[in-house]
């Protein structure tokens, strides 16, 4: 039976602990769907690109239930405050106040901060406005307002990965909306807009290299993202230029 719904905001431990794998919740409701709601999680939720995590969530009796994804929550679950973790197909069903510890797939998270950062880097590289991107298991990509497509493969290449070599440290702090406002270059996103209202916006910073607007998860220091290739520029459109970027796994 579903859990009474509207719940209060998610604990989002992975905000200010993003390596962290794993952590002991209570689930707060089950929606209509078989949505979970936890008290608190290390689960990511699909936004700005990047997809929600995937995992597990293990009850103290040995069950364990898949997650397959993880999204912001609809009005009737509480709002996008509420996180819901989606369980595959024909899983056990877990019910409001039971104790779980909630269990990302950290090898897939870890690409996802990886390639996340690399973004960042190549809207450094690249200095024009983002009409789109996204975050993908291993590659990603942005779309560019460029009217001529006069990038090059190679040279992005090069340079990103020259960005990447500093090791440069990569942190966040929090600016009010008033001030966000007030420095509307910071946002290089011309399709998606940071989310205001709340009083703050999370600044992700590339020390020397990149500031921008982010509710993403990444890696600590550049030099984490490894070597990277740029594997294409198209075009989409007669203003938009695509780069997409993979990691080089060895």
């Amino acid at each position: 039976m579903a859990g009474k719904l509207s719940s209060p905001p998610t604990e989002t431990v992975f905000r200010d602990a993003p390596y962290t794998r794993s952590c002991d919740a209570r689930i707060v409701a089950v929606n209509e769907m078989g949505g979970i709601v936890l008290d608190r999680t290390v689960f990511y939720a699909t936004g700005g690109g990047q997809p929600g995590d995937r995992g597990f969530l293990r009850t103290p009796d040995g069950q364990s239930v898949e997650i397959i994804t993880t999204v912001k929550g609809r009005e009737e679950d509480g709002g996008p405050d509420v996180l819901v973790h989606v369980p595959a197909e024909g899983q056990v069903l877990l019910k409001p106040g039971a104790n779980v510890q909630a269990e990302i797939d950290w090898e897939r998270r870890h690409k996802l901060m990886r390639v996340h950062t690399c973004l960042h880097l190549l809207s450094a590289v690249v200095p024009f406005p983002v009409t789109g991107g996204q975050v993908n298991d291993g590659k990603g990509r942005l779309d560019f307002a460029i009217p001529e497509n006069n990038l090059n493969k190679e040279e992005i290449t090069a340079e990103l990965n020259r960005l990447i070599e500093t090791d440069s440290p990569v942190g966040d702090n929090w600016i009010t909306d008033d001030e966000l406002a007030a420095n509307p270059d910071l946002v290089k996103t011309m399709s998606v807009q940071p989310p205001s209202g709340a009083g703050r916006v999370r600044l992700i910073r590339i020390e020397g290299l990149d500031l921008q607007p982010c509710g993403g998860t990444h890696v600590a220091r550049t030099g984490e993202i490894g070597p990277v290739t740029v594997t294409k520029i198209e075009s989409k459109g007669r203003q938009n230029r695509r780069v997409a970027i993979s990691l080089n796994e060895t």
